[in-house]
């Protein structure tokens, strides 16, 4: 079997599983630590962002074939997403406790878009190479991948198992926390 087919199975079938299950945990963390009650509705905000920053490449790399452009955008939204990630730990470690849990959760919400970014610079090497030497005519469209990763249905199944993990209850979180905000403000 082909390297790139392997990684790309690795990344489909257990760093995007994976990723998903350690938001979980870690909104299971915050839910026991009363983030609506310590750091609040601004932590629960950068929590959704970081969401955002990664959901972001992982859904262009689903439909997209990937060039310079969608590299630039894995890249910068990586990039985003580690600045934000040190922004939300350091604002949330003095207002509440971080749980063994929560940092072995924060871990693996760190390293995974790591070692998917590096997988897709390595499944595509020459568009990476086009990228650092700055050879980006023609790679900086959006272009509709012909067969897509996986099965056909593997992009609606990761998305539920993608809300039922992580959007909803993220969702919830935010909503908790705006209500507390907005008592307070009462």
């Amino acid at each position: 079997m082909d390297t790139s087919v392997l990684l790309i199975n690795a990344m489909l079938y257990v760093f995007l599983p994976l990723w998903g299950i350690a938001g979980f945990a870690d909104w299971c963390c915050h839910r026991a630590t009363k983030i609506e009650v310590t750091s609040g509705i601004q932590e629960s905000l950068m929590h959704s962002l970081m969401g955002i920053q990664m959901g972001i490449p992982i859904l262009m790399c689903l439909m997209f074939e990937v060039n310079v452009l969608i590299l630039l955008i894995c890249i910068i939204t990586w990039i985003s997403h580690e600045i934000v990630a040190h922004w939300d730990v350091r604002y949330a470690a003095p207002k509440r406790e971080i749980s063994i849990w929560e940092m072995h959760a924060h871990t693996y919400l760190g390293s995974l878009p790591l070692y998917m970014l590096t997988s897709i610079l390595v499944i595509n090497w020459d568009e990476f190479q086009s990228l650092i030497t700055l050879e980006w005519a023609g790679n900086m469209s959006l272009i509709p991948l012909e067969n897509p990763h996986g099965t056909s249905s593997y992009l609606p199944a990761y998305l539920i198992f993608m809300c039922v993990v992580c959007v909803f209850p993220y969702i919830e979180e935010n909503l908790r926390c705006l209500n507390v905000y907005f008592k307070k403000g009462s």
